[in-house]
């Protein structure tokens, strides 16, 4: 949430992404993660565990491999009005119910439906990911489920990196952005594979 926060407000000041336009996206992504994390106490997460690391290998493949792919908006596929309605939310819901590589679901919708050159779709899939993360917060520490010590120690952290990261981002564009997200994706998808309660592992017989 903090890094999220953090980049938001800094790709907001450069101009990147208009907060008032995006607040209806935002608030349906909050209401979406917050309906997710209801449910994340008592909904099986096999199924999610075992199915990520397939998808973000996917997305990286996505993104690694597709050609001229770089920072020029591009036509879009879906109106604003159904992305924000039908695609915000179910990512939002995705994030608070387990979390891992929602910003990758996130950037890969911004990018082949909403038409977003990859600046652009990294800024507003932070805005998106900080409204989801609030939302799932909100319901967390409701149940008393998060660790404050720990948590805020982290959130500091990840506020200084996370603006470090959003400067190096507008300075580079896509020739950053796009190998980081690959690699992200694929360290992410070794590390769930890796995870020895991973049931993708007794499929494969691991």
């Amino acid at each position: 949430m903090f890094g999220s926060g953090s980049a938001t407000i800094h790709y907001a000041a450069k101009g990147h992404v208009d907060l008032r336009r995006q607040l209806p996206s935002a608030l349906l992504a909050l209401a979406g993660s917050a309906f997710g994390a209801l449910l994340a106490t008592f909904v099986p997460g096999d199924l999610l565990r075992a199915l990520l690391p397939i998808l973000l290998i996917a997305i990286a493949l996505f993104f690694a491999l597709k050609p001229n792919m770089g920072d020029v908006d591009r036509a879009r596929r879906l109106s604003p009005f159904l992305f924000g309605l039908i695609l915000v939310p179910i990512v939002g819901f995705y994030d608070g119910l387990f979390g891992p590589g929602a910003g990758s679901f996130y950037m890969l919708a911004f990018v082949t439906l909403a038409g977003y050159g990859v600046l652009k779709a990294t800024a507003h899939t932070k805005l998106l990911n900080f409204a989801s993360n609030i939302g799932g917060f909100i319901i967390f520490a409701a149940a008393g489920v998060v660790y404050w010590k720990i948590g805020l120690m982290m959130g500091v952290a990840q506020f200084l990196g996370a603006r470090v990261g959003a400067s190096l981002a507008i300075r580079n564009g896509a020739k950053l952005i796009k190998p980081l997200l690959v690699i992200v994706c694929l360290a992410l998808a070794s590390k769930l594979l890796a995870d020895p309660a991973n049931p993708l592992r007794t499929l494969i017989g691991v």
